[in-house]
């Protein structure tokens, strides 16, 4: 008896002890995590432009909305801004000249729908909404895209803009195939730009209502003067975006054929599945990408945003440039700057 009585004290001991480690790797963990917590609504977004998105979304959440539509009316913005030609109408074209757009959306149920390389749109966020409700598919593209997308009422238009067509064919002159590392605060403000090279262009939103749900959209006109055909990460699940309401969610900005490489998004919500800190699980997501491609990484920009269930985000890139908005309660119009790999100072 005595016997037992020593191996069931021990035993409740060095469960305590067992307790108190997990506590201590748990908040080791979330070290990085103590912005936004415990914040709902709140809705974030990539790049300098995404506070105008974020206005526009914040309409929908601050009057008890649903997550899924705050995403869609927050990017719908950034699609529309002519001045931003790295989404939407406006958007560099490709090397033959068309304005193709990518984008997909994700809800709190799992459901999800995507569009790739569609033309003459303005809207691919809207279209992406109508393939996850609309059909028993996931993803249309080109011209079935467009098809789809006029038989539900779409307008057809050009997008190829005076501005974004100068460029274009300034680009034919010298046909130097590199994309412009963090372009997205190029185009929509010069001078907040930190002055790097090679990146190209998105905008990806991440959005917690009031009831706690989360949804995300991610939409693009892809890389600047890219081959016809070419799609990037913004318009696939898992890679541009992914979202899963028991965790969180991700998106992603910046060279996307590196990202679908990785399942980047995908990977920083499983990461935080795991206790991650949403800083941390990007950062992780990142340093897969140096690992996997060294001499590709040091050279192009990405960058990770997360949120999770309880409204704690954060980021991570490869260089410095990348910046995120955030919105809530107390402040409609933050910007703040992502952590980051490389040290342009020491290379």
């Amino acid at each position: 008896m005595h016997s037992r009585r020593k191996f069931i004290k021990q035993s409740i001991v060095g469960a305590a002890s067992l307790s108190a480690v997990a506590t201590a790797i748990s908040c080791d963990n979330n070290s990085n995590a103590a912005k936004g917590q415990g914040k709902k609504p709140i809705v974030i977004s990539t790049w300098d432009f995404g506070v105008a998105a974020n206005k526009a979304a914040w309409e929908v959440l601050g009057n008890n909305g649903r997550a899924l539509d705050a995403v869609e009316q927050g990017v719908k913005v950034a699609e529309a801004d002519l001045e931003n030609q790295t989404v939407g109408k406006g958007g560099f074209p490709d090397r033959d000249g068309h304005v193709t757009l990518d984008a997909c959306i994700m809800d709190e149920l799992g459901n999800c729908g995507s569009v790739a390389a569609l033309e003459n749109i303005a809207h691919p966020i809207s279209v992406a909404r109508l393939v996850m409700e609309r059909t028993p598919h996931v993803m249309l593209v080109g011209q079935g895209a467009k098809q789809f997308a006029l038989e539900n009422g779409f307008q057809e238009e050009n997008l190829l803009t005076e501005a974004s067509e100068k460029a274009w064919k300034e680009w034919l002159k010298e046909k130097n195939y590199k994309p412009v590392m963090n372009i997205e605060n190029k185009a929509f403000a010069t001078e907040k730009l930190p002055g790097n090279k090679y990146n190209h262009d998105t905008i990806g939103m991440l959005a917690l209502d009031a009831n706690g749900n989360l949804s995300g959209a991610c939409t693009t006109s892809g890389m600047a003067f890219k081959m016809h055909g070419r799609v990037g990460d913004s318009p696939i699940i898992g890679a541009g975006l992914y979202v899963d309401n028991e965790i969180g969610g991700a998106t992603s900005t910046g060279v996307g054929e590196e990202v679908i490489r990785t399942v980047g998004s995908f990977l920083v919500v499983e990461l935080m599945r795991q206790g991650y800190s949403p800083e941390d699980a990007c950062k992780e997501a990142v340093m897969r990408i140096v690992k996997k491609k060294p001499d590709i990484a040091k050279d192009i920009q990405v960058g990770f945003l997360a949120l999770n269930k309880n409204g704690e985000y954060g980021s991570y890139a490869l260089q410095d440039g990348f910046t995120f908005a955030v919105c809530d309660n107390e402040k409609q119009d933050l910007i703040e700057k992502g952590k980051y790999h490389y040290n342009p100072k020491k290379s």
